[in-house]
């Protein structure tokens, strides 16, 4: 797998009732303003009367499970859509990662195919796998993509055995960016290919550490902190959740077919619901808004019409289609919360890959961030 490029700096269907895993994250905001935090008496930076500080905590549940639900896509977003994009250099720095994601993908499926006894349709295709795994290692640590490799993987992927076996891969660990990255094939190997917007959000890097990338909406301040989420980076990420007044937790809707990358007996979308159960009821979290992003619905509406629900919830009766499957998932999320009476879960459908999509409902979400800390303030 390619290294993270440097850390970065610097419309919605349906709003909830109220208003996983590979990877889990959670981006814990701050925010400051410069023309409401003087009616507040804060002398330049915004202060809730509750806390002192205004923190904003987001933490990602699975989308492919806890990790891997689309949180660092999301802030990446934040880059193209508050601070004019990635420039040209910055595109050139993804190449490689874009390279890799390709590599690792092609990889994935063929090493599929022996565990479920999928053959190649054209047998000398036998020789392109082995001449795939003999030099991937090399262009992988030197960050290319030579011809002799990208014609191999061309041919592969035209397999239509490796196509089956990728119509199967709910049964083993695929990038959601597979076919994006395999179908774009002949662009993405020419030698003066410069990765666009899109490949760099579709790009897949596992989050460790913490990445921080700053932007300025609506006159408020934003620090957004993207932290690793598998189960082994979590206990570096929970102190971070202490005193923040909004939580955005994310959710692959995808996942829900799905088992952990770490954990083959547990699946992602139970993994998720149990970590936002232990967030949302919280007693740290008693006056914390809740906003939950159900996220890579596009995903999941060409899933649910060949993967039935039920895989996740046995009890489901509904059919599977994607309003009715969607709306069940978010009221098993939404009734999760204990405190129904004095606590709002805002939730939001989202595809992290659509800049349109993220935009309109960053907007929403902002105001509701906006009008519940003048609630704190006494202001509203």
């Amino acid at each position: 797998m390619a290294s993270a490029p440097p850390p970065l700096r610097g419309g919605s269907e349906g709003a909830g009732r109220g208003g996983g895993p590979a990877s889990w994250a959670v981006l814990r905001w701050a925010l400051a303003s410069s023309c409401l935090c003087c009616e507040c008496g804060s002398g330049g930076e915004w202060v809730s009367t509750r806390r002192g500080g205004m923190p904003v905590a987001v933490p990602a549940g699975p989308g492919e499970g806890a990790g891997e639900s689309g949180k660092s896509t999301i802030v990446k977003q934040m880059k193209i859509i508050h601070e004019d994009g990635y420039s040209e250099e910055e595109c050139r720095q993804y190449r490689a990662v874009v390279y890799s994601n390709t590599i690792q993908s092609i990889m994935a499926i063929v090493k599929a195919m022996g565990n479920l006894q999928i053959d190649f349709a054209d047998p000398s295709r036998a020789d392109d796998a082995r001449q795939l795994f003999a030099l991937s290692c090399t262009a992988e640590e030197q960050g290319v993509l030579p011809e002799d490799l990208s014609g191999v993987i061309r041919r592969l992927w035209a397999d239509h055995g490796v196509q089956a076996c990728f119509g199967r891969s709910r049964e083993y660990q695929l990038n959601d960016s597979a076919a994006y990255y395999l179908n774009d094939l002949e662009r993405i190997a020419q030698s003066d290919y410069i990765p666009t917007q899109q490949d760099v959000l579709r790009t897949r890097v596992k989050t460790t550490g913490i990445v921080e990338t700053h932007f300025t909406f609506k006159d408020l301040h934003f620090k957004m902190f993207d932290v690793g989420g598998q189960r082994s980076e979590r206990k570096k990420w929970i102190h971070c959740f202490e005193g923040v007044t909004a939580i955005i937790f994310c959710v692959a809707l995808s996942a829900y077919d799905l088992v952990l990358a770490e954990d083959e007996e547990m699946n992602r979308m139970h993994e998720s619901m149990k970590l936002f159960d232990s967030i949302c009821n919280n007693k740290w979290f008693t006056d914390t808004s809740i906003i939950l992003f159900l996220n890579k619905k596009d995903l999941f509406e060409e899933k649910i019409t060949h993967s039935p629900l039920t895989i996740c919830f046995p009890e489901y009766t509904g059919a599977n289609k994607y309003d009715e499957a969607a709306s069940y998932i978010q009221s098993k999320f939404e009734d999760l919360n204990k405190r129904k009476d004095t606590k709002e879960i805002y939730t939001h459908f989202t595809c992290a890959t659509d800049t349109k999509n993220v935009q309109f409902v960053f907007d929403a979400v902002t105001d509701v961030i906006i009008k519940n800390n003048l609630k704190d303030c006494g202001l509203f």
